[in-house]
């Protein structure tokens, strides 16, 4: 039986790890961010979902032989294109920091993942106007106006950034306009990632045929990822001919023993926390029961809650003013009632399905 509260729970699980997977980073040490990438890339989109697939779903490859060449096909597709979506999201941490990238480019993604396969399926008046459909909504656009000021609060961050390093602080290395052109084509393109989930639902439907129980979504899983990889993996691997950094994957001598070591392990981190998310949002998702549909965006915000509870422990806000600060507290607060609200709804409307 669904249990959307334990679904929320499961989906701040998710949000935990996905808004801390980049942070292995900062222990990677003589390694380019090309390197650190293409490995990261490889475990979180390629080795841990087949293998996790192939553990949690039984008879993996007939569901994939009994499902819709166009499905596959399609899902994959659209995987890909995130994955140009992943490395915008990546550059954009180096300009504006955690904080700011995950928030603006998730918010966006949890708006757009969610309103456009309902209406790719026609379904987006009954949703809106079915039982608990308007409470679920409105924290949707709650949601919303949280990410719009936190987008304020990331505007004056840089304008106190500037004054602190005009007055002999530490030189600006903080850069809203070029990190918020990242962001912007990063959540746009994360929100299409949603979409190739939900393009790939009909497989994870068969998961289910076969016995995968909470863990059915495992299975479209590996189509998105998959085509993510493909993605990420070409750029990458060219980057790394280009730029000679290809060579720091086997080059032990020159990095050290210790450091290659620590690198690989750190990227392998990043992998599993970056996979962890969508490995969490697959059974959170089953326990949202009727209302499904709200999981995207109910999982969006809990990451950016805890990106926000990251950027705060890694300093990212130390030398903003307490106006800026209260900005960046005030759309925490928004947010956090946005998915208590997006979790009511969707219990209310579970409640009446079962009921009737």
């Amino acid at each position: 039986m669904a249990n959307p509260i334990l679904g929320t729970l499961i989906h701040a699980i998710g949000g935990v790890a996905a808004s801390t997977c980049y942070v292995p980073f900062q222990k990677v040490k003589k390694w380019s961010w090309d390197s650190y990438w293409i490995v990261q890339a490889s475990f979180a989109w390629f080795i841990f979902p087949f293998l996790i697939g192939f553990l949690t779903v039984p008879n993996l490859f007939s569901v994939f032989s009994d499902a819709s060449t166009e499905v596959l096909i399609n899902a994959t597709l659209l995987g890909a294109i995130y994955g140009f979506g992943g490395m915008c999201f990546g550059f954009a941490i180096k300009h504006i920091g955690y904080s700011l990238t995950y928030t603006i480019s998730i918010g966006i993604s949890a708006i757009l993942g969610t309103i456009v396969p309902l209406i790719m399926h026609g379904e987006f008046a009954e949703k809106f106007y079915g039982p608990g459909g308007y409470t679920i909504f409105f924290g949707m656009f709650m949601a919303l106006i949280g990410i719009i000021i936190c987008g304020v609060a990331g505007y004056r961050k840089e304008k106190d950034l500037k004054n602190n390093s005009t007055n002999g602080g530490e030189p600006l290395t903080f850069n809203m306009e070029k990190g918020l052109t990242l962001t912007l084509i990063a959540g746009v393109l994360s929100a299409v990632f949603g979409i190739s989930l939900e393009v790939g639902a009909p497989v994870a439907e068969i998961a289910g045929e076969y016995g995968a129980g909470n863990f059915e979504g495992n299975a479209n899983l590996i189509l998105s990822t998959g085509g993510a990889f493909i993605t990420n993996f070409i750029w990458f691997t060219i980057a790394g001919v280009k730029n000679g950094t290809l060579k720091e994957l086997v080059d032990v001598k020159g990095v050290g023993k210790k450091n290659f070591i620590l690198n690989f392990g750190m990227s392998i981190l990043s992998g599993a926390l970056w996979y962890g998310q969508f490995f969490f949002y697959g059974i959170g998702h089953v326990q949202m029961g009727a209302y499904k549909f709200a999981s995207w965006v109910l999982h969006m915000s809990m990451l950016i809650f805890f990106s926000y509870v990251v950027g705060i422990v890694m300093k990212e806000w130390k030398q903003v003013t307490k106006r800026t600060y209260f900005t960046l507290v005030f759309a925490l607060i928004i947010l956090v009632v946005s998915f208590i609200i997006m979790a009511y709804g969707s219990k209310l409307g579970s409640e009446i399905t079962i009921g009737h």
